[in-house]
């Protein structure tokens, strides 16, 4: 049984010391970073982000980086992913605040502000009242002003800008629609109402304001409010309501009403079309459709004069011809007239770039593919497409588009679009074998021991967990055997000198965090026995600052959790802990390790202390790395101890491994 449990220790301070698939990534980006070579530092961060994009200190280095370079807005967009990653990091939320304030986003600023001054910070209490003493008193300033004169558009407009930085989204909304009931053609106002109408969860009102700014606005209003409305083509009810707060919307109501048509409601269609005839008699769009329409219903009395209208008018020459076969052919305009296909394309392709530049991954897929089905030999769309996907965790059709963006004549987009191909397929593949050997010394028991595993895993569709099937190694040099007492094999301390075949199923990590169980036979190699060998547990790794490697400090932790059968369904915890600071390829770090169990057995109760050094060679795999520990160790409990209660071991070592 002691064997057993050093072996998991063993294997957990082996896991714990593989590098991190981003270390040589980093390792570039640092040395670039040190030699003043940002341009080359940030290419190398950013890189190291698309492997590891959940790793809140490569987005804070990269930040600094950006800093360094003047680029103080995208600075800001990395410090925000790095608080997102990590909301409890002060430092980098008051990095975030300030940059915040000085790219103009007030009302963030002073919400992060808010939040860390209320933990006794002096300097988030000063700065929030920099920014919050101004907004208050400019507020108590408009609202005065629209006391003696409430119809000024400028006060509203202030009023509703400040209310909004300060947070008061109802006082902001209030405002925001006074100023724009005053001057309609203002479109922008619509926009800024249904945005504080979506901050304040008025998603419906918000929906309302953003889908009148889509139709018949500016051409940026028009695309900034079609990044912010949902996804899905609106239905009738929410035309509706943006016609209640909008009712003069000509475009608006048009394309409701062509909607009617589509779903075969003629006579709600005819309602809107007259309504559109009444309100702008010049759109001849709407007069030719309302014409066709009675028409089309045997109301040739009410057509003719409508008709009549648009062929004096100045139709085009398409609508004209349509008019006049329908004089003669009744029958109804079903759609407006076609934008030229490349002219549709250009902007499909433009509204897409925004919606990705923008985070909106929903609309930058739907834009993305109506380009490429314009042109589907542009492989820089592909690209974007495979982004896309990967971004809403639809991997295996991400996978699909990166490998068809990887045959780009384009040497750059090919190179990133291999690279991610690489990444994803070993996330995606339905089967994927890992192996790993670590062989090490141990003066302390003046043995060389050896540790290895071939594993097979199987995804299993959306599930959240895989199937695997292992064979394990574990042996040593001397090839030392184990008593046996009472009938049962008594564990010895590193080596079983045993194959152990076993499947189980293991959950798909979440937050550092694995459980796994499996069940199979330990097959001694030197005496033929074979043993049942069933066990299960949950581990959790950590990993701060430079762990994965560079120049700089890091902690890291490994904590198990193991229920194994074969040894009297013992229970046992530990956790290996290193802290120390990084030169490169080469970190050197302070041990502290601790394990116990629920059967009190002394083997299986120690503590470790001592200092340790890793290091990768150049010149070799990336995943070969050694390591030489020397340390102080305890019992905790020393009941049938035949040992002495103290001990110390230096153990040297390398860790390979590779997946395929």
């Amino acid at each position: 049984m002691a064997r057993i449990a050093v072996l998991l220790l063993v294997v957990g301070l082996a896991v714990a010391q593989a590098p991190d698939p981003a270390w040589s990534t980093l390792d570039a980006a640092y040395k670039a970073l040190n030699a003043s070579d940002y341009d080359a530092a940030i290419e190398g961060f950013r890189k190291a982000l698309e492997i590891a994009p959940k790793r809140g200190d490569i987005h804070k280095d990269l930040a600094y980086t950006l800093l360094k370079t003047g680029e103080n807005e995208a600075a800001r967009d990395e410090f925000g992913e790095a608080i997102r990653l990590d909301p409890a990091d002060v430092h980098v939320a008051m990095e975030y605040a300030f940059l915040c304030y000085e790219t103009k986003q007030q009302a963030e600023a002073r919400r992060i502000f808010d939040r860390i001054r209320r933990s006794g910070n002096a300097v988030a209490e000063q700065a929030f009242q920099n920014i919050d003493r101004p907004l208050a008193e400019g507020i108590a300033r408009w609202t005065k002003a629209l006391e003696s004169e409430p119809d000024n558009f400028s006060a509203h407009r202030e009023l509703a800008t400040l209310a909004e930085q300060r947070d008061e989204l109802k006082l902001a909304a209030e405002h925001y629609e006074r100023a724009w009931r005053i001057k309609p053609a203002e479109r922008e106002l619509l926009l800024d109402l249904g945005r504080v109408w979506q901050e304040s969860g008025a998603t419906e009102k918000a929906d309302a304001a953003l889908l009148a700014a889509s139709r018949g606005a500016q051409p940026r209003v028009r695309e900034r409010a079609m990044e912010l409305l949902p996804a899905h083509y609106p239905f009738v009810n929410e035309f509706k309501r943006a016609l209640d707060l909008d009712p003069a919307n000509v475009d608006l109501r048009r394309e409701l009403a062509y909607l009617y048509l589509e779903m075969g409601n003629g006579v709600e269609a005819d309602r809107e079309f007259a309504v559109l005839h009444r309100r702008a008699p010049d759109d001849r769009l709407s007069t030719a459709q309302l014409g066709l329409l009675k028409l089309g219903r045997g109301d040739e009395t009410g057509a003719r004069p409508l008709l009549d209208s648009v062929l004096k008018g100045d139709a085009d020459d398409d609508l004209a011809d349509r008019i006049r076969e329908a004089l003669k052919y009744p029958h109804a305009l079903r759609h407006r007239p076609e934008v030229p296909k490349q002219q549709s394309a250009d902007e499909a392709r433009a509204m897409a770039d925004k919606s990705y530049a923008a985070g909106y991954m929903k609309d930058a897929l739907k834009y993305y593919t109506i380009a490429h089905e314009t042109d589907p030999v542009d492989f820089t769309i592909m690209l974007r497409l495979a982004w896309a996907y990967n971004i809403l965790h639809d991997d295996p059709t991400a996978e699909r588009w990166f490998r068809l963006a990887k045959q780009s004549p384009d040497a750059e987009v090919a190179k990133q679009a291999a690279q991610a191909y690489r990444n994803l397929e070993s996330q995606t593949e339905r089967f994927q074998t890992t192996m790993w050997l670590f062989p090490f010394f141990s003066t302390r028991w003046h043995d060389l021991f050896s540790y290895g595993q071939a594993k097979t895993q199987m995804h299993i569709g959306s599930w959240p967990v895989s199937a695997y099937i292992s064979t394990r190694f574990d042996g040593d040099s001397r090839v030392t055997t184990a008593p046996v007492v009472g009938g049962m094999t008594q564990p010895q301390y590193l080596s079983e000198d045993s194959f152990i075949f076993a499947m189980g199923l293991a959950s798909h990590p979440w937050h550092g965090a694995t459980a796994w169980a499996e069940m199979g036979e330990a097959v001694k190699y030197l005496s033929g026995s074979m043993i049942p060998d069933y066990r299960g547990g949950v581990s959790w790794a950590k990993a701060l600052g430079r762990a994965a490697g560079g120049h700089g400090v890091f902690f890291e932790t490994n904590d198990d959790l193991v229920f194994v059968s074969r040894f009297n369904n013992d229970l046992m915890i530990y956790s290996q802990n290193r802290a120390g600071f990084g030169l490169g390829k080469v970190q050197f770090y302070w041990n502290s390790n601790a394990v116990t169990d629920g059967e009190r057995q002394y083997w299986a109760n120690t503590v470790e202390t001592g200092p340790g050094v890793r290091f990768h060679l150049p010149q070799t795999p990336r995943t070969l790395l050694f390591s030489v520990n020397g340390l102080r160790g305890a019992y905790l409990t020393n009941k049938d101890n035949p040992r002495r209660p103290n001990y110390n071991d230096l153990r040297a070592g390398f860790w390979y491994a590779f997946a395929h």
